[in-house]
């Protein structure tokens, strides 16, 4: 009995460690938080919590069906990190340029204030929280484990994970208050920025991936 314990409490340790690194909630943090400052309180919850559940459905569903879904589709972790990298990068531009102010007053930005739930699944759930990072992870993760009962140590890992992000997400009001609205607006430029950078290597990554086979 405290072979098993020690032993789970090995591979729990082990999958937080992996996926704490994969979806680093402290470095995506200020993306999160400046892609949903222009939404209210109310909303900003809403957005934590859909974004949240859908990183966590999306990784528990990769660790049990993921190669089944991939074989299936024809789809390879190489055409999923092309993806989340175009994705990456139409946000990171939409941040760059964005001048979004506090009140929404016209009708075009009333009906922008709208898609928050858009925002939370995609591409907050997927591919910021989500990525093709961590969905490899869970997968080769799942892989590993040496028994059935396993998988439960795998989601509470997943779900240990998220929370902190929902956490993150949850109170970003905190920062956006001691940052104020310049240091939000240079923030925001230099995420958008960083994450259009992540995104031109997310691309690259999965083509270099791709080609391999035939360079070699």
């Amino acid at each position: 009995m405290i072979e098993f314990i020690q032993h789970e409490i090995h591979f729990f340790v082990f999958c937080l460690t992996t996926l704490f690194t994969l979806i680093n909630p402290i470095g995506i943090a200020p993306i999160l938080i400046i892609m949903t400052e222009r939404f209210e309180k109310k909303e900003k919850y809403n957005i934590a919590k859909k974004g949240s559940v859908t990183a966590f459905i999306t990784l528990i569903l990769f660790s049990f069906l993921g190669s089944i879904i991939f074989n299936f589709f024809g789809i390879t972790i190489e055409a999923f990190q092309i993806m989340g990298g175009i994705l990456f990068f139409r946000n990171g531009l939409k941040m760059l340029d964005a001048k979004i102010g506090r009140s929404r007053t016209t009708p075009a930005e009333q009906e922008e204030s709208q898609d928050s739930n858009d925002i939370a699944i995609s591409p907050i759930g997927i591919p910021i929280i989500a990525g093709p990072g961590a969905i490899t992870a869970t997968m080769l993760l799942s892989s590993q484990t040496p028994q059935v009962y396993s998988y439960v140590t795998l989601m509470f890992a997943i779900f240990t994970v998220l929370f902190f992000v929902y956490i993150i997400l949850r109170n970003g009001n905190i920062l956006l208050k001691l940052l104020g609205t310049t240091g939000i607006r240079i923030i925001q430029r230099l995420m958008g920025l960083i994450l259009m950078v992540i995104a031109v290597q997310f691309v690259i990554n999965g083509i270099i991936s791709a080609l391999k086979p035939y360079i070699l």
